[in-house]
């Protein structure tokens, strides 16, 4: 009997032969049974694994069939270089002017770092929140103080379990969001005017908080693709002034990448070597198109050199503003200063999540999310590279909901962003993502929060505004 790796496979090579072409249906799971003399569960997953690469998508009520491929028109980004010089943040403002006045007005959203709140469940939450409601009792709200619901942190440390990472609930320090475990993480390990290294482009919430506390960023070249450069690192830490590293090598926001185990591995050895923390930043792990979720950072660490830090923001409750801290030897610090700056997560969210956990319903879901986010991905992707001119360059994300697209040098994004926002349309301009606001010429677009058509729509609106911008370009250049 045919494995489900070997059904894979031969589907593959029947799309490279063309024997099945794009939009085709591929044979149903009884007649795959049948020819690949395979249980139906083993087709079953066979389908699923190549749907998650991509290969494959489910239409209800009509089978799988061949995704649309995407164009090869567009070459992936060269390496983001830095230089060797830390900076003071200044992004504060530039973020207030962009995005000062964005629910004023409808339009396609691809500037949000949100999912759309469509594809979250919405109404299971609303049902364990109101039990979690009823049977929360005073002595229960003691409980839930610093460093959280004792039953939220072993659940939370059963699924680092799935990752081949081993953290003891008494680690994890639940908090208000993602954004104040790495705020937490930040204030125990350095002091104002400390540097610390970023990864280029980073995500502005990162910029954000090291202005806030007056820390120099130090940008380190950063492939699209797989991450930081590593000699590039180590040339940091040996001079000594590095404090830390604030890093996400999980499906990177805003270009999308993600590491592979040997860097992932060879980043927390340099981390123990050099006794420089880590903080990693991986609210996007659980939302990977592939087959296995990648194993954190925090999984190869041996001495607790690496801060983790995890949320529920981005896969299934925003507004509940649930994240967590596993700190490894600064844990007892981040429990106390979790303590002094805002004592407790609230204690209903936990207890909502609890309930919610417990109930078997998340893995569904995120099987479901991830398929949603993996087809408006293909779509934007697809579009992207129809639309946009061939001299852009674009991203291929493998996981999380953004794409980064670089445009050729003489388009000024913060332009097109203002022309953008005039008819409809709203993305995150380049410049944003940098302490020293680089990357005028590059956009961060969200897959997760427009529908497909939407998408279809905003890409196919960009995409005029840049042949315009292009026609103007070249009237001027023919008067001149």
């Amino acid at each position: 009997m045919a494995g489900y790796r070997q059904i894979a496979e031969e589907l593959v090579d029947m799309t490279r032969k063309q024997v099945l072409r794009s939009g085709d249906r591929v044979p149903s799971l009884r007649d795959a049974t049948r020819r690949f003399q395979a249980s139906p569960g083993t087709v079953l997953r066979a389908y699923r694994a190549l749907e998650a690469q991509g290969v494959l998508e489910s239409r209800p009520r009509s089978g799988y069939f061949v995704r649309h491929s995407i164009p090869q028109k567009l070459a992936e980004p060269a390496p983001f270089f830095a230089g060797p010089e830390s900076h003071l943040v200044s992004v504060f403002d530039l973020l207030f002017e962009l995005y000062g006045d964005a629910q004023r007005s409808p339009m396609i959203e691809f500037s949000t770092p949100f999912l759309n709140p469509e594809l979250l469940p919405i109404a299971e939450m609303n049902r364990a929140s109101a039990a979690a409601a009823r049977g929360l009792k005073a002595p229960r709200i003691f409980a839930d103080l610093t460093p959280g619901n004792p039953e939220l942190r072993r659940l939370i440390a059963l699924r680092y379990l799935s990752s081949e990472c081993v953290v003891p609930p008494s680690e994890i320090v639940v908090t208000c969001g993602a954004l104040e475990a790495i705020s937490l993480c930040l204030r125990v390990v350095t002091q104002r005017g400390d540097t610390v290294v970023i990864e280029t482009p980073s995500f502005y919430a990162f910029l954000q908080s090291l202005e806030c506390m007056g820390l120099r960023a130090l940008e380190i070249t950063t492939d699209p693709r797989h991450g930081i450069d590593l000699e590039a690192l180590e040339r940091a830490l040996k001079t000594g002034t590095v404090k830390a590293c604030l890093l996400m090598p999980t499906f990177q926001n805003p270009l999308g990448g993600c590491a592979s185990e040997e860097h992932r591995r060879a980043l927390a050895a340099l981390a123990e070597r050099y006794q420089v923390p880590v903080i990693e930043d991986d609210v996007y792990a659980e939302l990977y198109f592939g087959e296995n979720r990648p194993r954190p950072v925090k999984s190869f660490d041996k001495a607790g050199w690496v801060l983790h830090c995890g949320s529920f923001s981005k896969c299934l409750a925003p507004a509940y503003r649930v994240g967590w801290a596993a700190a490894g030897r600064f844990s007892h610090d981040v429990w106390q200063l979790k303590v002094l700056s805002s004592l407790t997560t609230a204690a209903i969210s936990q207890s909502t999540l609890v309930r919610f956990l417990s109930q078997g319903g998340y893995e569904p879901h995120l099987r479901r999310l991830r398929r949603s986010l993996s087809m408006r991905c293909q779509a934007m992707m697809h579009a992207v590279s129809v639309e946009f001119p061939a001299a852009c360059r674009m991203t291929r994300p493998a996981g999380g909901y953004m794409l980064w697209v670089e445009l050729p040098e003489q388009y000024d994004v913060m332009e097109l962003h203002r022309l953008a926002r005039g008819v409809g349309v709203c993305f995150a301009p380049g410049p944003i993502f940098s302490a020293q606001l680089r990357y005028r010429n590059c956009m961060r677009l969200n897959f997760g929060y427009s529908s497909i058509p939407q998408i279809r729509e905003g890409i196919h609106t960009i995409a005029l505004l840049l042949r315009a911008h292009s026609a103007k370009t070249t009237n001027e250049v023919g008067r001149n």
